[in-house]
């Protein structure tokens, strides 16, 4: 067990934990299959059971976990979908919905040690079993596309094409149109990739220092620094919580901007 546990902090890089990994299940690799697209698997499963647990109470008063469900949710289409989409709100809130949601789980989940707990608990047999899966750039990427996508196809259906196309830009005098159009078409392509990452950036850089406090301990071999590397650790990871909840929202709210400037130009 010591040569296990030992086997899980002989990392020299902090990143090891965090970057995608094929999983293994004794000597043998689980063909296209990583880490990452594991924990996306097990947020999904965890989604559909949590809401479909919430949904099965009928009493008029929610109570317990539909209560808790039922706040985030009126919280997401009032104070972040309304202001933005007004009459529109309910065309997009599904939408809004499960984008905050499944970040808000990949973030939470991201955050339990499972790759460590199963490889101990099976004796070194499964391997890369865990981690964040919005810490890799081509799922908060696949992310960005899916808002690309929903916010100008949702301009063009509302405006359609040519009236899309005429307001992409505010009036300007006449010589500016043509490096105005370049400009916001430029912030098109912009907008989505600074959505990926921004979320993938800050996933990423609180693992990265967790791990390379957690390296402290192996480096210095104190007691003393020990035990000041685990209450940061701690306390870094009560940041990380707040960290979770935070970039969900900021997504889902710039989405909702987003959208909301393309259906509602005249705003």
């Amino acid at each position: 067990m010591i040569n296990i546990f030992n086997g899980i902090l002989a990392s020299t890089n902090p990143l090891d934990h965090i970057v995608e990994h094929a999983i293994r299940i004794g000597t043998h690799e689980v063909p296209f299959l990583t880490n990452h697209k594991l924990m996306i698997l097990v947020v999904a499963v965890l989604m559909i059971v949590i809401f479909c647990l919430a949904s099965r109470q009928r009493s008029m008063v929610p109570t317990g976990l539909r209560n808790v469900v039922e706040t985030v949710c009126c919280f997401i289409r009032e104070d972040i979908a309304r202001p933005a989409l007004g009459e529109d709100t309910d065309r997009f809130v599904k939408y809004l919905w499960t984008t905050f949601f499944f970040i808000l789980f990949c973030n939470l989940v991201g955050m339990i040690p499972t790759g460590g707990i199963l490889y101990l608990i099976s004796g070194g047999y499964l391997v890369n079993m865990g981690g964040t899966a919005t810490s890799n750039i081509w799922v908060t990427g696949a992310l960005a596309v899916t808002a690309f996508f929903m916010i100008h196809i949702s301009g063009i259906a509302k405006q359609g094409i040519v009236l899309y196309v005429k307001n992409f830009i505010p009036n300007v005098p006449w010589p500016l149109m043509l490096p105005m159009y370049i400009l916001e078409l430029l912030a098109a392509f912009v907008k989505p990739f600074a959505l990926a990452i921004r979320l993938f950036a800050n996933m990423l850089a609180g693992h990265a220092v967790l791990g390379a406090l957690v390296g402290l301990i192996l480096m210095f071999q104190s007691y003393t620094v020990g035990g000041v590397t685990v209450l940061m650790c701690a306390l870094l990871s009560l940041l990380e919580l707040f960290v979770a909840f935070l970039q969900a929202y900021v997504f889902t709210f710039l989405v909702a901007l987003f959208i909301g400037a393309a259906i509602h130009p005249e705003h």
